[in-house]
C-alpha cells in the first residue's frame, strides 16, 4: 500500500511539473507572443506555432484535469503519450537545426511524460468515479 501511495504521489508531482512546463513555459508563449519575440527563435509559420502551443496547453490540461475532476481519467495517459510524441518531434527538429542541448532537454521532458503515461496506464491508474455511481446489475 505504501508503494502505491508513493507512486501516486510521484506521478502527481510529475504531472504538475509537466503541466506547468507545457502550459506556462512552452505553450503559452507560442500562443501569446509573436515568433520573433520567443526566447528561442523558431523559424516556423506563426499559425504552426499557434497549433503547437495549443497542443501543449491541451496536453497540460489533460495531465491534470481528469485526475482532479474524476471525469474520463483515461485521458491522462493519452495526453502524456501525445506529449511524448510532441517532444520527439521537437527533438528531431532541434537536432536538424543543430541544437543538440535543446534536443536532449526535449528527450528528457519526453521521457518524464512517458513515465506518466506508463504510470497512469499500468502502475497507478486514476480511479473513475463513474464506476462508483453506476448501479450494479445484481442490486440497487
Amino acid at each position: 500500500m505504501r508503494r502505491v501511495f508513493a507512486a501516486n504521489g510521484l506521478l502527481w508531482i510529475l504531472q504538475v511539473f509537466l503541466a506547468l512546463f507545457f502550459g506556462l513555459a512552452s505553450g503559452a508563449p507560442k500562443l501569446l507572443l509573436p515568433a520573433e519575440a520567443l526566447s528561442m527563435p523558431i523559424p516556423l509559420p506563426q499559425a504552426f506555432l499557434w497549433f503547437i502551443g495549443t497542443c501543449e496547453i491541451l496536453g497540460a490540461l489533460g495531465l491534470i484535469l481528469p485526475g482532479l475532476t474524476h471525469v474520463q481519467p483515461r485521458l491522462t495517459p493519452l495526453a502524456a503519450t501525445l506529449l511524448v510524441l510532441l517532444t520527439l518531434c521537437a527533438a528531431t527538429y532541434q537536432l536538424l537545426a543543430g541544437q543538440l542541448t535543446n534536443a536532449i532537454f526535449a528527450v528528457v521532458i519526453g521521457a518524464l511524460a512517458a513515465c506518466v503515461a506508463y504510470g497512469r496506464a499500468r502502475v497507478v491508474p486514476l480511479s473513475n468515479s463513474n464506476a462508483v455511481l453506476t448501479p450494479s446489475p445484481t442490486g440497487p
